[in-house]
């Protein structure tokens, strides 16, 4: 039987090419040797969007196109809206009985998150409870790997912290404890430099983006502040534009981009012809996203695949729940 993994998205908006290197591309690479449950977790995007909440089931569909067309295949792979497996909440609500108030305010992406959008002390009970009803997104099928991005790394230790819990109580190894799988480089900064992307910034690259898109913003990239001339020795690491050509490259481009680097370090390439090269290559990485964002982008299909995924996971879910009962001595 194959090994599983439990990876996903909160639908707040449309995914970006942050979210691809981060997690994604993990995702495409591992859905033939795993068996790979998809989850969109529209309840924990009401931790954000409890205003408006209406926008996340548009929001969902999208995610979903953007998964499918990123190359993950929906006849492997199994898509499921958390809203449609009640079994996670019960076994959310039983998880948080084994999670301090402290504990979970120590979560360092929680506590971080805080900080960044200014909540100080106005942030929802469900906010600090989104790392447990995480490991209850995990655990509900017995996840091994969990694909994640590197600000996500906390949420795992949680999930592996209840694990351990359930099988001491059970006296032996129930559930699995999930291994986190951080995208070859990690968390992809900005395109003006800022190490956190996101919609709200304006500082994204979307899939599915088009060459003038693409073009509009790579050539407002942010560089190397202290190069003001061409003719000026840049620096590389740490420059937006050559982080971008390292994720992105194919081993086509591998020389071209050491030649671009040795020059730039040396004051004999421009930011305009590099920048010009990086659009080629987000260009070609975007044009088949485009090709099956064309091909799925139906609703009416997009909803058979969440269907199909969603009635898989509640099966799993269902049997898992019981087993988390049953440890706990709920069997009446």
């Amino acid at each position: 039987m194959k090994k599983r993994i439990l990876t996903g998205d909160t639908p707040t908006g449309k995914l970006h090419i942050g979210h691809y290197v981060g997690t994604l591309k993990n995702r495409v690479a591992l859905q033939d040797e795993y068996e790979e449950f998809i989850i969109l977790a529209d309840t924990h995007a009401l931790s954000t969007l409890s205003g408006n909440p209406r926008v996340i089931q548009g929001h969902t569909l999208s995610v979903l196109l953007a998964n499918l067309a990123v190359g993950l295949d929906p006849e492997k792979v199994h898509f499921f809206a958390e809203s449609l497996i009640p079994e996670i909440y019960e076994m959310a609500a039983i998880f948080s009985m084994y999670v301090s108030h402290n504990r979970a305010l120590r979560n360092p992406t929680v506590k971080d998150e805080i900080t960044m959008k200014g909540l100080g002390d106005r942030f929802s009970l469900g906010f600090v409870n989104y790392p447990i009803f995480q490991a209850a997104d995990i655990l509900c099928v017995k996840a091994d790997l969990v694909p994640v991005g590197k600000d996500q790394e906390a949420h795992i230790e949680q999930t592996r912290e209840l694990a351990r819990e359930m099988n001491r109580i059970a006296g032996s190894e129930v559930f699995p404890e999930p291994e986190g799988l951080i995208g070859e480089i990690g968390k992809l900064v900005g395109t003006d430099g800022n190490p956190k992307m996101g919609k709200s910034l304006g500082n994204t690259i979307y899939l599915g983006a088009t060459t003038d898109e693409i073009k509009e913003k790579v050539m407002s990239m942010y560089t190397d502040p202290n190069r003001i001339h061409a003719s000026d020795p840049g620096k590389v690491e740490g420059n937006p534009v050559f982080i971008y050509l390292d994720a992105f490259k194919t081993p086509e481009d591998e020389e071209q981009i050491a030649q671009f680097k040795q020059a730039y370090t040396q004051g004999h390439v421009g930011d305009v012809e590099v920048k010009t090269y990086l659009v080629g290559v987000l260009d070609r990485f975007m044009a088949p996203i485009r090709e099956r964002m064309e091909k799925y982008n139906n609703e009416k299909l997009l909803l058979e695949i969440l269907h199909a995924g969603s009635k898989t996971t509640q099966g799993e879910a269902q049997k898992n729940l019981e087993e988390v009962k049953k440890i706990i001595g709920f069997v009446y």
